[in-house]
């Protein structure tokens, strides 16, 4: 299997299975003499762990990373930095009896198709489990990119149901267990996930990811576009379906005099008017927040009967049991906010390495 790495400069590769003995990844193109100790990593991983709320899998994992490599003495030494997460509580057995069904909406077919071979237990290197290596990888993204730039993922929208932008309060996010900012939003979800979770059934969410602080610049005009790299990221997240930055496909429905950005000096700054570019303009940071959202589609592991084939072309009926999120959008929350880190992180080391 090729494509099992991301970046330029900044260049992770991950690796493992969701029931192998471990997960984890080597993160290339650090720079050296940069504070990382497995406290600065472990941080991040404990917001994307399972088994943090009755909302999430209950699959019991600390994901405890331990650092193998690229650190001496408290300061990464410019190497790659090997990480790696052991997996603790996997149960495959929990798969045996569908190993030769196909999951509908599942990478079960398409992978068998490629490879002729497909890793039954959890979906293997197509498990969301892979996605810990990625928030581990951004935690040392995010060391890059230095205090003065805060990246903050919030869920705006569960199954049908979103959240009113006016009661917008970062604080909130923090303190609900599906990443909402906004808090009369986050009761009335409870409600609601509480009813899919005991149905076996399973919902989708829309995450919005924004970047602050990050400086002027980043990006390139034409192959190397700052959005292309963000959307390419956060599409490269499991079960994501959509990727739009700034106004996205509301600005179809925009005149022209309501999507341009006008601009103002203030204080002998450039003060931007409105940000339905997202901060990125022709590909390049204009010093704006940055700001964009991806959909996650409902898990496609669920309880009820839905039709299938098996390996050797049978039709047939399949229910996935075990252990499974049912909204896999709440834990991606962190993720996009470890591929958001992990591209700026990159473009920050591209932009300095051609302009200084």
């Amino acid at each position: 299997m090729s494509s099992n790495s991301y970046g330029t400069l900044f260049r992770v590769t991950t690796w493992g299975e969701s029931h192998g003995p471990a997960i984890g990844c080597v993160v290339d193109g650090t720079p050296p003499l940069l504070p990382l100790s497995e406290p600065d990593i472990q941080r991040w991983l404990d917001r994307r762990k399972p088994g943090t709320s009755r909302f999430t899998t209950q699959r019991k994992e600390s994901d405890t990373v331990r650092i193998l490599s690229g650190v001496l003495d408290g300061k990464t030494t410019g190497t790659p930095i090997s990480l790696m997460i052991e997996n603790e509580d996997a149960r495959s057995r929990d798969y045996d009896e569908i190993k030769d069904k196909f999951r509908p909406g599942h990478a079960d077919y398409a992978y068998w198709k490629k490879y002729g071979i497909r890793d039954h237990r959890g979906g293997g290197r197509s498990s969301a489990r892979e996605t810990a290596s990625r928030v581990a990888a951004g935690a040392v993204a995010r060391l890059i990119l230095g205090d003065s730039v805060s990246i903050r993922g919030a869920v705006i929208q569960l199954g049908p149901h979103k959240i009113d932008r006016s009661r917008w309060d970062w604080t909130a996010v923090e303190d609900n267990p599906f990443w909402c900012p906004d808090r009369q939003a986050a009761q009335a979800w409870e409600g609601y996930l509480d009813g899919v979770r005991k149905a076996g059934s399973s919902c989708g969410a829309v995450i919005e990811v924004v970047a602050a602080g990050v400086p002027a610049g980043l990006g390139a005009p034409i192959y190397g576009k700052l959005d292309a790299d963000i959307a390419g990221a956060l599409m490269s997240i499991n079960a994501v379906k959509g990727v739009e930055i700034g106004a996205g496909f509301g600005a179809a429905s925009l005149s022209g005099e309501e999507n341009a950005d006008e601009m103002r000096m203030r204080d002998g700054e450039v003060a931007f008017l409105s940000n339905q570019a997202g901060g990125i303009l022709g590909g390049i940071s204009t010093g704006q927040e940055i700001v964009a959202r991806f959909a996650v589609k409902p898990t496609s592991s669920i309880l009820s009967a839905r039709k299938t084939i098996t390996k050797d072309g049978r039709d047939t009926e399949i229910s996935t049991k075990g252990r499974h999120d049912p909204c896999v959008g709440i834990r991606a929350t962190p993720v996009g906010e470890a591929m958001l880190a992990c591209v700026l992180a990159d473009h920050l080391l591209r932009h300095r390495a051609q302009c200084g």
